[in-house]
């Protein structure tokens, strides 16, 4: 009988975790890469300010030590984000291999001490699964769909707990049924939005690849002209109409990811004048910083749309709003007055601004430019140019979008691949794509300001006088414009990037279109919609995570290739054990794989080169 190790000595841990198996596929490895995954996501943006403030000696040790046991105990439960997660994922992979099991048919004879009841139950399990005759699609899906039902219980009770916490540390009273809007919303809809997309690709994936062929001919026109042997000239034909294929599924994928960004940017700008509680604080801090717009001009937007502030009947309530804003611009007070300022334009218009000595508005009524810039161009005495003002913000927008988009390219390359920044083309290439990228930033900031400008000052207002500036200011008219032109910056940025991009806004677009008397209507049929639409996204995803790899993109592309097949699996026990062994492929081969891209279209990529 062999002598268990002391558990003191080093090699104890090298002789245990043999036991682990070596398939990447398997459920224990699934829950471990998976559980770890998601408890850095948790702890993340959690433990890093708190680390920064005990840092920076803003924040005392005791409070420190007090804070992380909070935080440590709230992710760390079983209702708390990781486990919930892990319970979703990979017990759907447990359930799924617990099924392959039971598919083979000397089961029964390997518990040899297994109750019988057991063994009955496995066999009625075994029959029923043998008359659905379900594929492993199939399987998959519901696997998944039987343990995020459950993790999506554990993970509303466990932000529920933690929103009882919150309301009872600040000295609050929760009640039986928590209002408000579910803290599982914004997961819910990203998930959604991703698990349609990968619909979406699957699909023209399936249409190019039934396309006929006819079509090759004309583009590799071979016959006559060379010598090939005649299986040569067909393989180099299917090449050919493969690269067609993937050129028609990237061109229409571009051109829908285009339109999503482009409606899904209209609405996000919109909303952040008009209903800013409707998108997260960080969307709205990071559009203020870039687009430079003093409050007070974004309140009299608002009470203009809310008829409380008005060209033609002034403001009871707000009249003085704009006058401390214009005076702190270094103007008189009356360019802010909404009663002194004219509605329509023309010879009404230019007899105030004479009055007012306003001379950049000749012809057209409304707020003066100077108010509508703000201090951009003021040092310069150009605040009153509208091209001026688009071509200085332009110049700023770039530089700062430059600070943003460089380390974004740069910094994959230095954390995967350093040495490859050391070839002249790699590395222009990255800052190439920086300044594509900047420049698309840059864009989508200029097309929106040059439009209001255009809609209010340049073009509309003079084309129709005779409309108040009531419309041409308000949610219909400059903003609305502005809005809707400044997402075709979106044709600038590289197509890949562009699609990452769109299912980026979307999911924050369509929380801002869902009302705010459904968010907090917190019954239980709006629960139960939620945990629907939850359980069936993340089987979607699941599943195509593990048979559809090639209709998934950007950040669930990976993050699914991690958690399904794990990339380098089980690297760090086999280097502990023996470090001349070369690490685990990131995708093996398994037979379900192999079984699935046999019985495919015979020219569908393999999963292996498709996650390439």
């Amino acid at each position: 009988m062999a002598v268990r190790p002391s558990k003191t000595s080093k090699a104890a841990w090298a002789d245990y975790l043999p036991s682990l198996s070596d398939d990447p596929t398997h459920p224990a490895q699934v829950i471990l890469r998976t559980y770890a995954l998601s408890l850095s996501l948790s702890l993340g943006p959690s433990l890093i300010p708190l680390l920064a403030s005990l840092v920076s000696a803003k924040l005392p040790a005791k409070s420190f030590f007090t804070t992380l046991k909070r935080i440590l105990q709230r992710d760390l439960r079983c209702d708390g984000f990781a486990f919930a997660i892990t319970t979703a994922v990979g017990g759907g992979a447990l359930i799924r291999h617990l099924w392959h099991l039971l598919d083979d048919p000397t089961f029964t004879h390997k518990p040899v001490n297994a109750p019988k009841f057991l063994l009955d139950i496995t066999d009625r399990i075994r029959m029923w699964s043998q008359l659905l005759s379900l594929s492993h699609e199939q399987r998959t899906f519901l696997s998944h769909l039987v343990s995020s039902s459950l993790g999506i219980v554990l993970l509303q009770a466990g932000r529920a707990r933690s929103l009882r916490l919150r309301i009872l540390s600040s000295g609050g009273v929760p009640t039986p049924n928590l209002s408000g809007i579910s803290p599982t919303l914004d997961l819910t809809i990203l998930l959604a939005v991703r698990a349609v997309d990968s619909i979406v690709q699957s699909f023209i994936i399936n249409n190019s690849t039934s396309s006929p062929s006819s079509h090759v001919s004309r583009h590799l026109d071979i016959s006559g002209k060379t010598q090939l042997e005649p299986h040569l000239v067909r393989d180099r034909l299917e090449m050919e109409k493969l690269k067609l294929e993937k050129l028609l599924s990237v061109k229409q994928t571009s051109q829908i990811d285009a339109f999503v960004f482009w409606a899904c940017s209209a609405r996000i700008m919109w909303c952040f004048f008009y209903k800013p509680q409707r998108l997260p604080r960080s969307y709205i801090k990071w559009i203020q910083t870039l687009a430079n717009v003093d409050r007070r001009l974004m309140d009299a937007l608002a009470y203009l749309r809310e008829g409380t502030w008005s060209y033609i009947n002034g403001s009871a309530t707000h009249r003085n709003l704009l006058r401390t804003y214009s005076q702190d611009l270094g103007h008189p007070s009356s360019w802010g007055d909404p009663s002194v300022l004219p509605a329509y334009g023309r010879n009404v218009a230019d007899s105030v601004w004479k009055a007012i000595n306003v001379r950049s508005r000749t012809g057209v009524g409304g707020l003066p430019c100077e108010l509508v810039h703000g201090t951009v161009g003021a040092n310069l005495g150009v605040s009153d140019s509208c091209v001026m003002n688009a071509g200085l913000r332009a110049t700023k927008a770039f530089a700062e979008s430059m600070a943003i988009y460089l380390p974004a390219h740069f910094l994959p390359l230095l954390l995967t691949r350093p040495q490859a920044l050391l070839r002249p083309h790699r590395f222009l290439g990255a800052f190439l794509g920086s300044i594509r990228s900047a420049a698309f930033l840059t864009s989508f900031i200029t097309i929106f300001w040059y439009s209001v400008c255009l809609t209010r000052t340049i073009f509309l207002a003079r084309l129709f006088p005779f409309i108040s500036h009531d419309f041409w200011d308000g949610p219909q008219g400059c903003i609305m414009v502005g809005s809707l032109l400044c997402g075709s910056s979106i044709w600038i940025e590289n197509g890949r990037r562009r699609g990452e991009m769109a299912l980026y806004v979307l999911p924050r677009a369509i929380r801002a279109c869902i009302p705010d008397s459904w968010l907090k209507r917190r019954n239980i049929g709006v629960r139960l919609a939620e945990r629907l639409a939850f359980v069936l996204s993340i089987s979607t995803l699941l599943t195509a995570g593990i048979h559809r790899q090639d209709s998934l993109r950007g950040l669930s592309r990976w993050t699914l290739a991690f958690v399904t097949n794990g990339p380098n699996a089980g690297f760090w026990k086999r280097k502990r054990l023996d470090p001349s062994i070369p690490p685990t492929p990131s995708i093996p081969a398994t037979p379900q794989q192999n079984e699935m891209q046999d019985t495919s279209h015979p020219h569908t990529p393999k999963i292996t080169d498709t996650l390439l």
